[in-house]
């Protein structure tokens, strides 16, 4: 199980679950906000969501967890600003939330069963922005850090705003093939009239590398394939005779740039807590 933020126009979310076994796509809610996808997670099983979302106006910032693909809270975290925030979930039933001691305490109107615990983020629970929850989500799911990167701040207004003079690196394995190692190389964060993180992702093979070039996100599947988002286009690319196709053989499984805004409500059993 996955879930996909289809975000366009900048304020407005549109939330889908995505079955990478069946390649079935079951479109929920919209949100008119900000969803910090790098300070989301999905539990073991793909059944509850916690996210960071932000409106910029009363309520301003929340963590909350749902049921994908649907939004509506079934506990929430209130916060007046975005800094830290957001959250993993060590197991189904122990949630990390990366707030500070004095900000665990549930909005108003909202419990927890009493099979889950909540658990600060660390010792430094609180801070951060896409770090801490990202990285150690990267971590845990096989990805490993290659290299830090360096980079410089220009001024309000630069086509980008930090720019890497050397990239941040990722790696991560292929879970079926040794061979192949996926590449994530972070160049730049917010790009004027472009995205916030300017990312290219690679194939280092055994005989030749495969360039993707810039693309939103990009993993292996369960079953050694590629999956990877780019263009608001989500696609899948496979391997013949245990060499990866070459990127214009890759199958496009979801084209969201129709994608409308649709006011939707949850039905009822995305409301309440599984027993």
């Amino acid at each position: 199980m996955a879930v996909v933020f289809r975000r366009g126009p900048s304020k407005e979310v549109l939330l889908s679950l995505w079955r990478t076994d069946s390649d079935e796509f079951a479109e929920g809610q919209w949100f008119k906000g900000r969803i910090y996808e790098r300070r989301c997670d999905l539990s073991p099983s793909g059944k509850l969501l916690i996210y960071l979302a932000a409106k910029y106006k009363e309520p301003h910032a929340w963590t909350a967890i749902s049921k994908p693909p649907y939004l509506t809270a079934l506990a929430m975290w209130m916060k007046q600003h975005t800094w830290g925030r957001g959250g993993l979930f060590a197991r189904e039933d122990e949630i990390l939330l990366n707030h500070s001691p004095d900000e665990m305490n549930l909005a108003e109107g909202f419990r927890l069963p009493r099979y889950v615990k909540v658990k600060p983020c660390g010792e430094y629970s609180g801070r951060g922005e896409n770090s801490p929850i990202m990285d150690t989500r990267m971590s845990r799911d096989g990805w490993r850090l290659i290299q830090d990167g360096k980079w410089i701040e220009h001024k309000i207004g630069s086509p980008v705003w930090i720019e890497f003079e050397e990239p941040q690196i990722w790696q991560k394995p292929n879970p079926k093939r040794e061979d192949y190692e996926l590449v994530y190389k972070l160049a730049g964060i917010h790009e004027r009239d472009g995205p916030a993180h300017l990312i290219d992702h690679l194939i280092v093979g055994k005989e030749s590398d495969l360039e993707l070039g810039r693309t939103d996100w990009a993993d292996w599947c369960h079953s050694g394939d590629l999956l990877f988002a780019k263009e608001g286009k989500i696609f899948r690319l496979g391997f013949d005779h245990n060499e990866l196709r070459s990127l214009d053989q890759a199958t496009l499984l979801r084209d969201f740039n129709e994608c409308r805004f649709e006011a939707k409500e949850s039905p009822a059993e995305a409301k309440v807590w599984d027993e």
